[in-house]
């Protein structure tokens, strides 16, 4: 990296991707307490689970407009702000109604966090380095995972309340990252488009690289030019098919892969296969080590190796340790389970969880990208929201064997799109990804 200030701009924006982490997954370790408190029913329980997923698929949806209108800086402080007021309401809830709003703007900091931080990133970040940059946003969701998991495993045994300890404790790095947004500059992309605001942009650039900032800046107003000259940035036009398509079917893939299911319910899946809550709540924090160590693997191969490669290694292992889950719920032999699930995360986090981010901000055109972005995240979160309500349903009603089978086929076809669909984006130009369009 040759200037260390976008290093630093970029892990204080992927801080946003710690706390979106965290706040997925520290619900694995409230979840059962929480249903004991309100006396939920499952139906209830499920909703309670994924209420943080339905604001989550709101905030997708809707954090496109304020990364445009407003700026992505903005946009990023706001989330931060969410962030605290969702940690600290959830921890004190007195019922569950209260629970239940601030686990959904905590969701919406999520959601809206998915579209302002990587396209931030992406933004600011050189060509040659631009999918490690990105890929600190997800390498910091899933350390905000591991955390998560090892706070709730410390934090088990703290009483009644600990459940409200585990929830509470995201106050802290959230204020961490609300400090650490005000230091960053806005993006230079953002400015020419947005704002006219030539000269701004022009410092930034200097900042990120002086010898590339000229050829940089005159590609993004020549971009802005021919954005212009169209008759509409209209993001479901026939101009952006492929790339609409491209981040839909990414997004959907990667939820279909069962991999919030396993983050969300991986004590009560371990407890499934045998193991006491203890060991449960000891290999889920297992399952978060693997996943950290993983996508910094990941996030150190994605410019050398390229994101379709990445796509293809990860594909081929998830389908069989999937498949090899499965046959253990259909046979009741459940002896390498924990061991299945480890390395399923560890091909998950070497591919879709370090590509995804990566590739949705590679794919849009500047004119479209915050709308572009929102929608792989509004159809990503929306996927998951339907994968965490339903999945302690229809394990419940048909099985482990049949939900990991469903997963597994999924992940069949993703390989096909792989293979037959998906795009190279390494080292392309921001201004120019319709290079990069032609369906293999």
């Amino acid at each position: 990296m040759k200037n260390r200030k976008v290093l630093v701009w970029s892990v204080a924006v992927a801080l946003g991707g710690f706390l979106f982490g965290f706040d997925t997954a520290v619900i694995s370790g409230a979840e059962k307490a929480i249903q004991l408190v309100w006396d939920l029913s499952a139906v209830e329980h499920g909703f309670t689970v994924s209420i943080a997923l339905i604001g989550t698929v709101i905030g997708a949806m809707l954090g496109g407009i304020p990364a445009d209108k407003l700026g992505r800086k903005t946009t990023l402080f706001w989330i931060a702000v969410l962030y605290l007021l969702s940690s600290l309401g959830s921890a004190l809830a007195t019922d569950w109604y209260v629970f239940l709003f601030f686990r959904f703007i905590g969701g919406l900091g999520v959601g809206a966090s998915s579209v302002a931080a990587p396209m931030y990133i992406s933004e600011i970040s050189p060509a040659g380095s631009r999918g490690k940059m990105v890929g600190l946003f997800q390498f910091n969701v899933v350390f905000g995972i591991l955390i998560a998991y090892f706070s709730n495993y410390f934090m088990q045994d703290m009483g009644d309340n600990a459940w409200r300890w585990m929830l509470g404790v995201q106050a802290v790095p959230s204020l961490i990252f609300l400090l650490a947004i005000l230091y960053v500059p806005e993006s230079p992309r953002w400015l020419v488009m947005k704002k006219a605001d030539v000269t701004q942009a022009k410092e930034i650039l200097n900042v990120i690289d002086a010898d590339t900032s000229e050829e940089t800046l005159l590609a993004i107003q020549n971009a802005n030019d021919e954005a212009k000259g169209k008759p509409s940035a209209r993001l479901f036009s026939a101009n952006y098919k492929t790339p609409v398509t491209l981040a839909v079917l990414f997004a959907v893939f990667n939820q279909v892969s069962g991999i919030n299911a396993i983050i969300y319910y991986s004590p009560r899946i371990f407890e499934m296969t045998g193991l006491g809550a203890k060991a449960a709540f000891l290999s889920s924090a297992g399952i978060g080590f693997v996943n950290f160590a993983f996508t910094l693997l990941a996030i150190n191969f994605i410019d050398r190796f390229g994101r379709r490669t990445l796509m293809a290694i990860g594909s081929v292992g998830v389908i069989v340790t999937l498949g090899l889950v499965a046959r253990a719920f259909f046979v009741q032999d459940f002896t390498g389970v924990p061991v299945f699930l480890f390395v399923y995360i560890a091909f998950f986090a070497f591919s879709q969880g370090a590509v995804i981010w990566v590739f949705i901000s590679e794919i849009f055109p500047n004119e479209v990208r915050a709308n572009g972005q929102a929608l792989g995240s509004f159809t990503h979160w929306f996927m998951a929201a339907i994968i965490a309500f339903s999945f302690p349903i229809i394990s419940e009603y048909l099985g482990g064997g049949i939900t990991f089978s469903f997963f597994t086929v999924m992940m069949i076809l993703q390989l096909i799109f792989v293979w037959r669909v998906m795009p190279e984006t390494k080292g392309t130009s921001l201004e120019r990804p319709e290079k990069i369009m032609v369906l293999h």
